[in-house]
């Protein structure tokens, strides 16, 4: 068995993945990241961008293949395992927002820490922190349902960052939001990889969040291809070309 590179936070060689149904999600996908690093996983809907992400953070377990964290088997975890290890090291931000309704802002983006054992004012401070840096901290009090979509997801953003995870899924982080917000919450995705050393695996279809990555990998229907080439018109992504990755 190949060891892992030792500068590699997040290492995997040869994911092979079906879905329930018999279909392909992954197919020989292989990738490293380092510390610190943001990785973009792009391609069209359906290429396996969410699939890869949840195989990576051991959300489901491959079918073959191995996924390792800090040169540690995740692979070979048992389901319980997985999520200490998900709950402890992994942030995760989904395409649209999931808040507690009965807490407010902040306590919805302090849960995390709360529920690892963190005193209630220390976790506070750490959400109130994200809150600010996410332009929602006047918000810390209200409930979700009076926020508007797009505050609703700062607020589950800053709950994925107040633990400060060692590598942070992101799927598809700012598909609510409009193209100015984007740019703000992307670039306090980065700013964070960068000064907390946090490790972003970022899934986009979009290549202009894919181009704020420090490197990006391809898939088209499961597989890392080289290339994709996708057409401006949505009901045209069956025509997107591709060169199959060396």
């Amino acid at each position: 068995m190949e060891s892992p590179p030792d500068n590699d936070v997040l290492w995997a060689r040869s994911l092979h993945f079906t879905h329930r149904d018999g279909s392909p999600g992954l197919t020989g996908v292989s990738l490293g990241v380092r510390e610190g690093e943001i990785l973009a996983v792009s391609g069209p809907r359906g290429s396996g961008k969410t699939t890869l992400l949840r195989c990576l953070s051991g959300q489901v377990p491959v079918h073959t293949g191995e996924v390792w964290f800090n040169s540690a088997p995740v692979h070979t975890l048992g389901p319980m395992a997985r999520e200490r290890l998900r709950r402890s090291r992994f942030g995760w931000i989904d395409p649209e927002p999931v808040l507690v309704p009965e807490l407010n802002v902040w306590e919805n983006a302090a849960l995390p820490l709360m529920l690892r054992g963190t005193g209630r004012r220390r976790a506070k401070a750490a959400a109130l922190e994200w809150l600010e840096r996410l332009d929602v901290g006047n918000r810390a009090r209200c409930r979700p349902r009076e926020l508007r979509q797009a505050e609703r997801q700062r607020v589950a953003i800053a709950r994925a960052l107040a633990p400060a995870p060692t590598v942070l899924f992101a799927d598809e982080p700012t598909a609510p939001l409009h193209r100015a917000d984007r740019t703000h919450v992307l670039r306090t995705l980065t700013t964070a990889a960068r000064s907390h050393g946090i490790t972003v695996v970022l899934a986009t279809h979009d290549a202009d969040t894919a181009a704020l990555a420090d490197s990006t990998v391809t898939l088209l229907d499961g597989r890392r291809v080289r290339t994709v080439h996708l057409p401006d018109a949505p009901d045209a992504e069956g025509r997107a070309a591709c060169s199959l990755s060396v």
